[in-house]
């Protein structure tokens, strides 16, 4: 099996025509490492376990995974907890049975869209595998650990006018407290529906949020039904490592890391120098008394600090032989959490974004250490959503993704340079380049009489030569604003497929684009997954 095409690249015949695969390269932020892990594998592939772009890399993952029988059975029986009976989890009770994993922060109405982005890859390449002959289910873990409310206590969905809209709710829970545990006091249902108002699917979805975000349900509880109901039938497993079951699972791997503590740090602090040197970042800050795990403790997580053989807290101490006497208690860091994910879990493959993938390149070495082993690092599917509406103004106007990149007012004066008559235009440029050639002979001849007068002729063809492009520039802002039309097609444009500058999946919660489409349009994105593209799909749907 390829998770990625090979490296010349996919041929066109790969596309549809309502989609558009466009390389990881051309979008806003992507880091060195991430594009090299896509793109020229070679040069970070001492970061990693297995090459994404080989055929057998996920068949020989698999082959890696040794889950001792007693905590397969217990890990099932505690899935069957929050989970239910399923076939899926028959299926991970048999021996050999491997796990593809993805996760995600529980965020208020499902985070951002690209939570579902993971969660039909992770599917998908269970699918993929399973036809191959290896039995394999797709799991999501809930980061319920997490203790930052203020990342997941809001989401953003737009209207019927694509304006986006900012929601917020309020829950119960202590400060640093685990925020899957935290309770919902108010969720913004009210809001949202005035959001989504207009939108044709608005009342469906309405009913099935209310159904899940009831006041008096944690946050962990709501986001897993929503997602649940979401991505029935595509076999999905739930996690939730809070649970007490799957803690105390976790202990003797967190009771070893903790007492290699020091040697852990040496790797990890040699690692980030070893990504420096590479020309690529260290995802996670790691310093001298950073520490790779929290203590849970009365309901809250409390980040830990290392000096020597004591941690601290604040100013309260706490000896290494007091907190590993409880490693049911210790919560680990980012950096570890995806090794006591993979040793609770038979997993072949890590399906995440670009930061996550990143995590992978430092983790490798806890990896090395603890396991013995590494998962393929499978990137996740990514979608920037059209519809209609959208895909016609990129198309009448010649607007790419990338064009939208730059913000609302260069969109508006792209589509209004489109505007002005063709003719204009071309006597715009010819004169122009009559002008420039004129003054720049003048120039010449001036200088060559007298230098000062040179120099005094150079600055006024600059003014000349402004003054047309200012009158160019005018003539493309009265074009504008005579099409009002257009005006708001730029907006609209704009605020769906790069809303206040940040990309559509990262922002945007599912919920409009149900509401707008109807729930059959994650039957489209899943046909849509891995599709021979190795970067960001352009999708109409």
């Amino acid at each position: 099996m390829r998770l990625l095409p090979s490296r010349e690249g996919p041929g066109a015949d790969l596309y549809r025509m309502k989609s558009i695969c466009l390389p990881h390269t051309e979008l806003p932020g992507t880091s060195a490492l991430f594009a090299d892990y896509l793109y020229h594998y070679p040069r970070a592939a001492r970061f990693y376990g297995h090459d994404p772009h080989d055929p057998s890399a996920l068949k020989h993952a698999a082959t890696q995974v040794h889950l001792p029988d007693e905590r397969r059975e217990a890990l099932v029986a505690a899935l069957r907890k929050i989970n239910g009976e399923s076939a899926s989890l028959d299926l991970l009770e048999l021996p050999d049975t491997v796990a593809i994993v993805t996760g995600q922060q529980v965020g208020l109405f499902g985070g951002p869209i690209y939570s579902i982005y993971k969660a039909l890859t992770a599917a998908r390449l269970a699918r993929q595998l399973s036809d191959e002959g290896i039995r394999a289910v797709p799991v999501f873990w809930l980061a319920t650990e997490d203790h930052d409310f203020a990342e997941v206590d809001h989401c953003h969905v737009y209207d019927s006018r694509r304006r986006p809209v900012r929601l917020q709710m309020k829950a119960r829970g202590a400060a640093g407290q685990p925020v899957g545990g935290m309770e919902i006091v108010s969720a913004p249902l009210d809001a949202l529906r005035g959001a989504l108002h207009g939108l044709l699917y608005a009342d469906e979805v309405m009913a099935l949020v209310e159904e899940c975000y009831r006041p008096g349900r944690t946050l962990g509880e709501a986001f897993r039904l929503l997602l649940g109901r979401l991505l029935a039938g595509s076999g999905i497993v739930f996690f939730d490592p809070m649970q007490p079951e799957v803690r105390a699972l976790a202990a003797p791997l967190l009771r070893t890391a903790f007492e290699r503590a020091e040697d852990l740090s040496a790797r990890l602090h040699d690692r980030n120098a070893e990504l420096r040197q590479a020309g690529y970042h260290a995802q996670v800050l790691f310093e001298a008394h950073t520490s790779l795990f929290f203590k849970l403790e009365n309901g809250r997580r409390l980040p830990l600090r290392r000096n020597g053989a004591d941690y601290f807290h604040e100013s309260r101490k706490f000896t290494s032989a007091e907190l590993a006497a409880n490693p049911e208690a210790l919560s680990p860091s980012a950096l570890l959490r995806p090794v006591m994910q993979d040793y609770l879990l038979p997993t072949a493959a890590y399906v995440g974004g670009p930061a996550e993938l990143a995590y992978l390149a430092q983790s490798q070495v806890l990896y090395q250490a603890l396991l013995g082993r590494m998962p393929v690092a499978a990137p996740r599917s990514g979608f920037t959503l059209l519809d209609e509406r959208a895909r016609g103004l990129m198309d009448r106007h010649m607007v790419t993704l990338p064009g939208c990149f730059h913000g609302l007012e260069p969109l508006k004066e792209r589509i209004a340079a489109d505007l002005v008559p063709s003719s204009l235009q071309v006597t715009f440029d010819q004169s122009q380049s009559e002008i420039r050639a004129v003054l720049d002979r003048l120039e010449r001849e001036l200088g060559a009489f007298d230098p000062t007068l040179g120099a005094a002729m150079a600055k006024s063809k600059a003014k000349v030569l402004y003054q047309l492009e200012k009158n160019r520039r005018k003539a493309a802002r009265e074009a504008l604003r005579r099409d009002t039309i257009v005006t708001d097609g730029a907006e609209y444009l704009s605020h769906l497929v790069f809303p206040q500058r940040v990309l559509q999946e990262r922002f945007y919660s599912v919920l409009p684009f149900l509401a707008q489409h109807g729930f059959d349009v994650l039957d489209t994105i899943e046909e849509n997954i891995h599709p021979g593209c190795p970067g960001h799909m352009l999708l109409t749907v």
